[in-house]
């Protein structure tokens, strides 16, 4: 009881059993769908009738009398689903066509009753159209629950399953297949066969399918997917055949495998199959593999050659030997082989040998060794050609016999140190070299040790250990040694580890040792020659950088300060000029022992060159030090030098730098303390400057300059002003002062003061002083027409156009427009006659011939001389406005420049005052007799078209 669900109960009023059957089979075929189920009529009205209907689990069918009973217990009639007594039953199996059991109808009466022929008949055919419709029921579900297995199987297998229709289109798609196509569900059912089939494969494809189609068979094929991205999935498809219900194909089922790991795994395998047969076939070494033949005792009585490479062909002389044996191949020698192989076949390891072929007088270096279990052993063999390693070594050792009489014949001597006990072994050659005898000689090798010199003690030593620990191949070094006379000696010494134990620790050294005093002697002279300066041994230019480099980068390590100190002294030129240079090098040389004196060991005096001098102090306290230093090198600078009988007197300017502060490289530590020096120079001399921003500033703008000043004549930013020199006896304008100008376009107006040095370091000065030549030319010519008389103008000439014969040459330039020689005048200033050379000379002289007059600029300033106005065509002197502007109060100034009016009178020479700006002035130059004056008191210097408006007032 407990094995059936009740479904239901249904009460009818029916006066019969043929009709309680009826609606019982009714009511059965909505209800029979489940698993099992009970359908119950009750029909009081015919002697309490009671028809269940049973089906379900065979365990459970049918119902026990004794179930019936309990269910129909007597009593009163019941209301609503109230169990009814029974008194008589009968049952029919419900069975299917395999005479399986399904379940049972059962008539339950309250009273006893007999039922009739036709109830009975009524009651087996309800019992067989029952059984019919509960077996129909049950296949339909078998059927459902097998499709919805086949579907899950279909979604979830771990290949790719496909339902393609006879057009070639996907009708259903496992997850599988989307997944290796990179496609969704829905996607792979709007393709075809065709969209995803790489075009290469496609017509093999389509061929595949309408076989099977055609034939039924099963077809398999290797193609390649096409994914979205065009990339292509190498997999195999099989194709089968679907039918309908009528027989007829209806669909193909496809079942794909993704190759790609495969295809990865045959491509590697390819590969390294590949790798094998060329590095098989291509070796230099000989490679072969030979199978044993056991005898009747099992041991080996021969080798059957498996495989063999050229290069074993090559080198042993066998060819097409594959599939031979040992005695066929190896003829004369099969001993050796069968020896060799059977002594390595029965230990199962592996065994170096050596092999002479006497007919191919070839020396084989082979190396046997078993492969594979005991029981399918073989022997692989490698052998190489050492036929030339072997001459060699049989060379070398000649060579060794060559050597040792080699090196007793050069005179060096030989060491063989015994590590082990810690002795050394020396040949007479190698006492000899330290001045001993044979019988000097001492084993240990401590005692020789203490004889190198203490300074190179450490370094040997780890030389001599980098080459026992094998970090060198060989040892060599250069050292001094004590000779026996108390001397050192350079020495070169060599050596290698000629014997070592199996874990590699050296056993033994053995090596040779040269004297190398003369050579060091040598290169020590050519050393100092590189380095030092050869009159006053001070270090030079190149070892001074190399300090300096040392000392910046110790200052860096230590956080510490150094000055750089940069040293001229002044006024050298001069005593070199008046005494010769012998005087100059004498004054130079004790210049430097100065210097030297005043600064302590551990400082650097060097010479760049010339009276260049530099200083560097390290290791400082403060900027106290660098000061008194600098303080005492200007004090001994300043003493009186004696050059033979002459006494001579000198200074010194100093510019100092400090590192860090000033600067953290070498090249800017001496840039700085270079501009420092022309700062103290420029300030008066005889002094020390730091170096300050402001300097490099200047600097910076000379260089700006330098670079702008390129342009600025082709820009149109020159431009010649022109000042009048007047006749002071008469009062009117006679000649002019040609002046350059910049009009700077950042800058504005830049006084020659400030670019003509720039021009003259920068090499533009022969350009630009040509242009203002031919410019002050063209306006003495305009002018002259309007005077009615030659009008002279005075062009500057700096040193460096008299020193350089480049650009163009002025004189032609006069001849080309027609002027006159003395329509022009060149000043010059004093220290171009003072250094003036042949070429100088000449220069002056070419002016003298063509007419050009010649005048000395700033007069008095300078080393004036009466020597070069002797020697010299000058026609002008004209004197500085330094004299001439506090000669109304200051009663040396005139007397300066009265003087220097007489003396160029009586030299035939006129005179221009420069800078007159007052009348008194003008009238004291008067009255001492001075021809020409110009300054601001007659007018400052104008562009032409103003000097032009100065001309018309003159002349009208």
């Amino acid at each position: 009881m407990e094995a059936l669900h009740d479904l239901g109960t249904g009460l009818l009023f029916r006066k019969d059993l043929q009709g309680a059957l009826e609606k019982v089979l009714e009511s059965s075929i909505e209800l029979l769908d489940a698993e099992s189920g009970r359908i119950e009529l009750l029909a009081p009205d015919l002697d309490r009738l009671c028809v269940v209907a049973q089906y379900g689990s065979p365990d459970g069918l049918p119902m026990s009398r004794q179930q019936l009973k309990d269910a129909f217990a007597p009593g009163p009639a019941p209301a609503g689903n109230a169990a009814l007594p029974a008194s008589t039953m009968h049952a029919v199996p419900l069975r299917s066509r395999r005479d399986e059991l399904l379940g049972a109808i059962t008539t339950c009466f309250a009273r006893p009753r007999q039922l009739s022929r036709h109830e009975v008949r009524m009651l087996d055919l309800y019992a067989q159209q029952a059984s019919a419709y509960i077996e129909h029921m049950r296949m339909q579900q078998a059927l459902r629950d097998s499709e919805a297995y086949l579907s899950t199987l279909f979604t979830n297998a771990p290949v790719g399953l496909s339902e393609i229709s006879l057009e070639g289109r996907f009708r259903k798609v496992n997850r599988a297949l989307c997944q290796m196509l990179c496609r969704s569900e829905e996607e792979m059912l709007r393709a075809s066969v065709m969209d995803v089939t790489a075009p290469d494969d496609l017509p093999a494809s389509l061929d595949a399918m309408k076989r099977v189609l055609d034939t039924g068979e099963v077809a398999s094929i290797d193609k390649e997917y096409l994914r979205p991205d065009g990339s292509k999935v190498p997999a195999n498809s099989i194709f089968n055949r679907l039918l309908d219900q009528w027989g007829q194909p209806r669909a193909i089922l496809a079942v794909t495998v993704d190759m790609s790991g495969r295809k990865l795994a045959e491509a590697a395998l390819r590969k390294s199959e590949e790798r094998y047969r060329t590095l098989f076939e291509t070796i230099d070494e000989g490679f072969g593999l030979f199978d044993p033949m056991p005898g009747e005792t099992g041991a080996p009585v021969d080798f059957r050659i498996v495989e063999v490479n050229p290069a074993f062909e090559r080198e042993t002389g066998m060819s097409n030997v594959t599939g031979k044996t040992i005695r066929e191949v190896a003829a004369g020698n099969e001993q050796f082989w069968l020896d060799y192989f059977g002594r390595v076949f029965r230990t199962g390891g592996s065994e170096r040998a050596l092999f002479f072929s006497r007919i191919l007088q070839r020396w084989l270096s082979v190396n046997a060794f078993a492969i594979g279990r005991t029981d399918r052993r073989r022997i692989a063999v490698l052998l190489s050609n050492i036929t030339e390693q072997k001459r060699v070594q049989d060379e070398l050792a000649i060579s060794n016999e060559r050597l040792h009489l080699a090196v007793e014949g050069a005179g060096d001597g030989v060491w063989d140190w015994n590590i082990e006990d810690d002795t050394v072994a020396l040949t007479g050659r190698w006492i000899g070299i330290l001045g001993y005898q044979p019988a000097d000689q001492g084993t240990p090798v401590g005692e020789w040790r203490e004889r190198i010199h203490p300074d190179d003690v450490a370094r040997v030593a780890a030389e001599v250990q980098a080459c026992l620990d094998a970090s060198v191949a060989t040892f060599v070094s250069e050292f001094r040694m004590r000779c026996k006379d108390g001397s050192y000696k350079w020495v070169l010494a060599r050596g290698i580890v000629v014997k070592r134990d199996a874990d590699g620790r050296p056993l033994r050294m053995t090596g040779m040792m040269s004297d190398i005093s003369e050579r060091k002697q040598s290169e020590e002279l050519i050393w100092r020659h590189a380095n030092f300066d050869a009159l006053t041994g001070l270090p030079n230019r190149r070892l001074f950088r190399d300090r300096l480099e040392q000392e910046v980068r110790k200052a860096q390590g230590a956080h510490s300060q150094l000055a750089l100190l940069f040293i001229d002294l002044d006024r050298f030129k001069q005593v070199n000029d008046l005494l010769g240079h012998d005087a100059g090098d004498h004054l130079l040389l004790q210049a430097a022992q100065r210097l030297r004196s005043c600064v302590r060991d551990a400082d650097t005096v060097a010479r760049l060159g010339g009276d260049e001098f530099t200083v560097i102090l390290s290791q400082l306290n403060g900027s106290g030090q660098v000061e008194q230093a600098a303080q005492k090198l200007l004090d001994t600078l300043a003493k009186p030098f004696s050059i033979g009988s002459e006494v001579s007197y000198l200074s010194g300017s100093i510019g100092i730098t400090l590192y860090p502060a000033d600067a953290t490289t070498t090249e800017e530590l001496i840039r700085k303390a270079d501009q420092a020096m022309y700062a103290a120079k420029s300030g008066g001399k005889n002094r020390f400057s730091y170096f300050t921003q402001a300097m490099d500033q200047r600097a910076h703008m000379r260089l700006t300059l330098s670079n702008e000043l390129r342009n600025a004549l082709g820009q149109h930013e020159l431009e010649v002003y022109y000042q009048p020199v007047v006749d002071l006896s008469a009062g009117n304008i006679v000649k002019a002062e040609a002046l350059l100008r910049w009009h700077h376009p950042r800058l504005g107006m830049v006084q020659p003061s400030e670019f003509i040095p720039v021009a003259e370091e920068s090499g533009t000065i022969n350009a630009i002083g040509d242009w203002v030549f031919r410019q002050a030319a063209q306006c003495s010519q305009r002018w002259g027409r309007r005077t009615g008389r030659p009008f002279q103008i005075g062009v500057n000439r700096s040193p460096a156009q008299f020193l350089s014969r480049g650009g163009e040459d002025p004189i032609d330039y006069l001849r080309q427009l027609g002027l006159a020689g003395n329509s022009m005048s060149v000043e010059i200033t004093e220290g171009l006659l003072l250094n003036a050379s042949e070429s100088v000379s000449d220069r002056l002289l070419e002016f003298r011939e063509a007419g050009v007059q010649v005048a000395i600029d700033d007069f008095g300033t300078g080393y004036s001389s009466m020597a070069y106005l002797r020697r010299f065509n000058i026609d002008y002197l004209k004197i500085d406005q330094s004299f001439v502007h506090d000669m109304e109060i200051d009663d040396g100034n005139r007397a300066i420049a009265e003087s220097i009016i007489v003396m160029a009178h009586r030299l035939g020479l006129k005179v221009i005052a420069e800078g007159i700006e007052t009348a008194g002035q003008r009238d004291l130059l008067r009255a001492a007799g001075c021809d020409f004056g110009q300054g601001f008191f007659f007018s400052e210097a104008v562009p032409p078209a103003a000097f032009e408006q100065l001309l018309e007032r003159e002349l009208h």
